[in-house]
């Protein structure tokens, strides 16, 4: 990226040779690539277009955005320590191999059981709303759309579905909302962007009718990285012709359930696993339930003190967590 001889036109080719790989495995596994993230914070903004336009052919494959790759490959993408890494994220590191291996060490039964009983407070639920002091306060409709509890092994409801895999740490209930409903504001202490790593604190999110509504949204820090990303994303789901927008649609309710996760840090692949918290993604959800296509998919995590109501489709209504604490019956 920094080798001025290699212009962008050729670092936007997407590797036919990776391509080809890519369309004839069965499964794609990936443990965390990047020893040091802060690598691309100085990346020409150029540079990064470039190689994120090279990589969506990929991830038309891997994910089946396209019809003709549906429905994409079997993929897990793997959380994993470095003492750099763990420089970046401003985190002691034997706190940050904790949440990534402690937390992926959880037994099965015991994370299977969290989730299930996070899960059950869900059944024929048709609207979530979610609070909190710092001044997240939204909702959004789940009525009759999929709920899938991760707990780290993909099941053959989940393949059915066309959700194909997941990332580790595991510990969530997630769903596709629709898309075109729900609205309110999401307070997010701090995130990531995913290309350009840089680190975003005290986001604030507006959407209406289901939209991210892009020139309400505030930040601290490098919000123009928040921006740059989304308008990207767009351009490049313009050009693959996408026939309904959605880079800026709600794509995805979560509720985290790791217990041994306890700290947001902007490592997305822990952040979303903390428990009480809940996040918000706005794009891509085809594969899981939804109805989105989109090369934007980014999950915005509160703080782990979330307030959740639910109104059923019977009509009732019941607070299901307070401050972050599941409410029991």
């Amino acid at each position: 990226f920094q080798d001025e001889l290699i212009k962008t036109n050729i670092i936007e080719k997407t590797p036919l040779h990776y391509l080809k790989l890519i369309e004839n495995i069965d499964a794609y596994i990936v443990m965390e690539p990047l020893e040091d993230p802060s690598i691309r914070n100085n990346v020409p903004k150029e540079k990064l277009d470039a190689y994120t336009k090279s990589i969506s052919p990929l991830r038309d494959v891997i994910y089946g955005f396209k019809e003709e790759y549906g429905p994409g490959k079997k993929w897990c993408y793997a959380a994993w320590p470095s003492k750099k890494a763990a420089k970046f994220y401003n985190i002691d590191y034997d706190m940050f191999e904790r949440f990534i291996v402690d937390g992926m060490s959880i037994p099965s039964e015991k994370i299977t059981r969290i989730v299930k009983k996070v899960g059950e407070k869900f059944e024929n639920a048709k609207k979530v709303y979610v609070t909190d002091e710092f001044g997240t306060d939204f909702w959004v409709s789940v009525e009759d759309r999929a709920k899938i509890l991760d707990n780290g092994i993909l099941s053959d409801e989940q393949i059915a579905l066309g959700d194909l895999g997941g990332n580790l740490p595991s510990g969530e209930v997630f769903f596709p909302p629709h898309e075109k409903q729900g609205e309110g504001k999401i307070f997010v202490p701090l995130t990531k962007e995913r290309y350009t790593h840089k680190i975003l604190k005290n986001v604030e999110l507006t959407f209406k009718n289901g939209k991210l509504v892009l020139d309400k949204v505030t930040a601290d820090s490098n919000l123009d990285a928040l921006i740059e990303a989304f308008k990207q994303r767009e351009e490049l789901d313009k050009i693959n012709k996408v026939p309904d927008l959605r880079t800026y649609n709600v794509a995805e309710l979560g509720i985290g359930c790791n217990p041994l996760i306890t700290k947001a840090i902007g490592y997305i692949l822990t952040d979303e696993k903390i428990k009480g918290s809940v996040h918000v993604a706005f794009g891509f959800n085809k594969s899981f339930g939804g109805t989105s296509t989109s090369q934007m998919h980014w999950d915005f995590v509160t703080a782990a003190q979330a307030n959740i109501t639910v109104e059923y489709k019977d009509g009732s209504i019941k607070s299901i967590m307070e401050n972050g604490k599941l409410i029991s019956e």
